[in-house]
This record gives C-alpha cells, structure tokens and sequence, in this order.
C-alpha cells in the first residue's frame, strides 16, 4: 500500500521505518526543509524508559500557585482568550489524581519498554547509524530529604510495574558521578536506574533519513499540507496547495499542528504545546560533564552528555504556538546548569540555545491508531517522551494498520482521552 506520514521529527521517521519495514510504499510529508527540524531537534536527550510518570499528576495542582508566581518556575501558563487552551487546562486539573496518574504510569511503560526493546534491536539491525548512544543509565537528584523519602516510598511500586531502581545517598550519588562533587553538600540523595539510555534525536532522525532514502521512502520536504480532505467514497487525501497527495492510508505525526489539520474533519484531539527550552555546551577533552543522564527532579531539567556535547533542557511554558525563544527563560535554563555543573557551564558563550513545542496531552498519554476514516490514521500527542515512545508508538501503528493489533498495548491509547 502506498502511505503518506504526515510529519519528518522522530515520529513521523519511525513510523515510516516500520511501515517500510511492514513492505509499504511509504513518503514523508513535512514542511520544513529538513528532516527533525521542529521538536526533534534540540530535546532534552533522555531515553527515559522508566520514568514516563505524567505531568497531571496527584501533587501537581497544590504546587502550581507557587510554581506560577516565579519567574524561574519549571512550568509557566499565560493565559489566553484561545478555548482550545482553557480546555486543554481543565482536562489536565480532572486528570490530576494518583488513580488516573497510576494508571497513565502504567500504561506508558508498557509502551516505553516496547520501544526500549525495539531500539535495542533497531541498535542491532542498524549498526553504521551514529547518533551518540549511550547505556548510560539515569541519576534522579533530590535536594529536599522530604522528596527523597518519598521517592524511596515509590519504590515497590515501580518495581511492581517493572522498573529496576534504587536509592543513593548523597556520597553514592557523587562516587557514582564525580562531576557531582560541588554539590555534595546541596543534594538529600537520589535514585538510579542502570536501563536508561541517552542519544541525540535530531542525529537519529537525520541517520534514519539515509536509511529509508536508500530503501525507497519518498520525501516531500518544504511541503505544507494545508487541509485533509474527504474524496468520494470517504477517503481522506492531504492536500498542499493545488496538488493533492493521492496514498491508500494516511498517518497524521504533526506534532502540536495536527488539531488543525483534523478539526475541519470533525476530529477533536486534545493536543495542545508546551513549549520547552535547551541548551547544549561544547564539551573539551578535561570537560568534567556528567556521564550519566542526571535529572533534577525539584527543578524539572535533565542533563545528558552527547558526545561532546552536554544537553539540558527543561521548562514547559504553556502559552500558545509561538516559538519565540524567551531570554528569562534560557537565563532560568543557564542558572540550573550552573548551580547543579558549574565547571560545565563557566565561560560558554557559544552554547546553542533553542525552543521547541512539545505536542501534549491532558493525560499525558499519545494518541495511536484508528479514526472514524478508514484510512485516516493517528499517531500524536506525546509530550516531552517522544524519542522514548516513538519505536514502540511506531510498531504499534504499522501493526495495526497491517490488521495485527498488539493485544497487549491497542486499547490503551486510542483518541477518547
């Protein structure tokens, strides 16, 4: 069948990998230039298998007062005249409940340990493809003994639902990752889990378009699709301009943009940006960097070393499409890593900053599968886990699109939310 993935970050390019791979004509339509231009490209490098809990979570309303009265908040609202937003808010607060977040965590793992297996085998079937990865496992820092006592609590649970951590004192903290040692003092402990990776998803996504040029997946590159519409006999085709893009099936992995594309269809998909911030620094030979993947937990900003390189990231403003970069917030973004890696980021002028729009849902779960068009297909939604989720997301939608359902992971991420 010839398909038309509408969308080139990482979930539009993997669900093309597996539907290549499932023997489908498959192109790629996008309207960047290139290839992982938009929230694929400065991410915040994680492959955070184990740590999928959502945002709307059972202590997220109590915090947002004070996390909205800081300029250096981790999260930020403006408020709109925009009812797509209001909407979005007041499904997010319903959403804030330990049954609900419990069963989100729950349902996210299952997809994110198809996908932490998928990659592994991607890893192997693709070896020449270089795009910085590591096992590098992953150090969760608390500041407050407070929150490390109750992250502690949490471990029976995660490990009923499959994920292998455990708790460090400060001191293990630091023997385990030396570049800690400033803020030895600052930190209550943290909480490590040895099976997460960490890779650079704009390298993954421009590796994985050689891969699938060279396999015969087509590109329309700089092509905005600028409406679906319905064909005789209820069959949906993208059209972009005057040219209509004719494929038996079509995958919407637009990212924040596809509830414009599906709203004139009567689709409703509670998708909405948060918008997030990074900042990479060059890394010398004597660079004392990190090389585990860290995650501040009080503050929300992960760090993980590329290469070369060292990604940090963070923040979700929810303030529209805009993707302005904020200068308060790249300073917010600068003090964290200053605080936390002072020796990385002294004197670094030339770091690359960048925003980008995280595609979410109230709930924090994707979007995957069938619509009310027979052809018409989704894959969306998947806030700040994209290049976690993608492998599995991606599996799961070329499976069911060749009628084998995944038994274990088809009903739990379908478009009622």
């Amino acid at each position: 069948m010839q398909i038309a993935v509408l969308g080139a970050g990482v979930i539009g390019l993997t669900s093309a990998y597996y539907l290549n791979r499932a023997g489908h004509q498959v192109i790629v339509v996008d309207r960047h230039g290139e290839v992982a231009a938009e929230t694929s490209f400065g991410n915040g490098g994680q492959l955070s298998y184990s740590y999928v809990a959502p945002l709307a979570g059972p202590g997220v309303l109590s915090k947002l007062p004070a996390w909205l009265a800081r300029r250096d908040s981790p999260v930020r609202f403006r408020p709109s005249v925009s009812a797509e937003q209001w909407l979005w808010c007041l499904k997010f607060a319903l959403a804030c409940t330990r049954r609900r977040s419990n069963l989100t965590t729950r349902d996210l793992l299952a997809l994110s340990f198809v996908s932490r297996t998928l990659m592994h085998q991607f890893l192997r079937d693709e070896p020449t493809l270089d795009f910085d990865f590591r096992h590098s496992g992953k150090l969760v820092l608390h500041r407050d003994p407070v929150a490390m006592q109750g992250a502690i609590d949490l471990l029976d649970f995660q490990r009923s639902l499959g994920c292998e951590q455990e708790a460090l004192s400060a001191d293990e903290c630091v023997a385990l990752e030396p570049a800690l040692a400033n803020v030895r003092s600052r930190i209550a402990g943290g909480i490590y889990t040895r099976s997460e990776d960490t890779a650079d998803c704009y390298r993954f996504g421009k590796g994985l378009e050689a891969i699938l040029r060279a396999r015969g997946v087509q590109f329309a590159m700089s092509t905005h699709v600028d409406a679906l519409d319905v064909a005789p006999g209820g069959h949906i085709v993208a059209r972009s301009g005057t040219r209509v893009l004719e494929a038996d099936h079509v995958v919407v992995a637009a990212g924040a943009s596809a509830p414009r594309l599906l709203r004139p269809l009567g689709i409703r998909v509670p998708v909405y940006p948060l918008k997030g911030y990074s900042l990479t620094y060059p890394l010398g030979p004597q660079s004392l960097a990190p090389t585990l993947s860290v995650t501040d937990f009080a503050r929300k900003v992960v760090y993980a070393r590329l290469g070369d390189r060292l990604r940090v990231a963070g923040i979700a403003d929810l303030d529209g499409y805009s993707l302005k970069t904020d200068p308060s917030r790249i300073a917010a973004l600068r003090a964290e890593a200053a605080w936390l890696f002072p020796q990385v980021a002294a004197g670094h002028a030339e770091t690359a900053e960048w925003a980008g729009l995280r595609p979410a849902t109230p709930r924090g779960t994707p979007i995957i599968g069938p619509t009310c068009y027979r052809n018409l297909w989704l894959n969306v939604g998947h806030g700040a886990l994209g290049f976690t989720l993608a492998s599995g997301s991606a599996e799961l939608l070329a499976g069911w699109i060749d009628g084998r359902p995944n038994p274990s992971l088809s009903d739990l991420f379908l478009l009622a939310q």
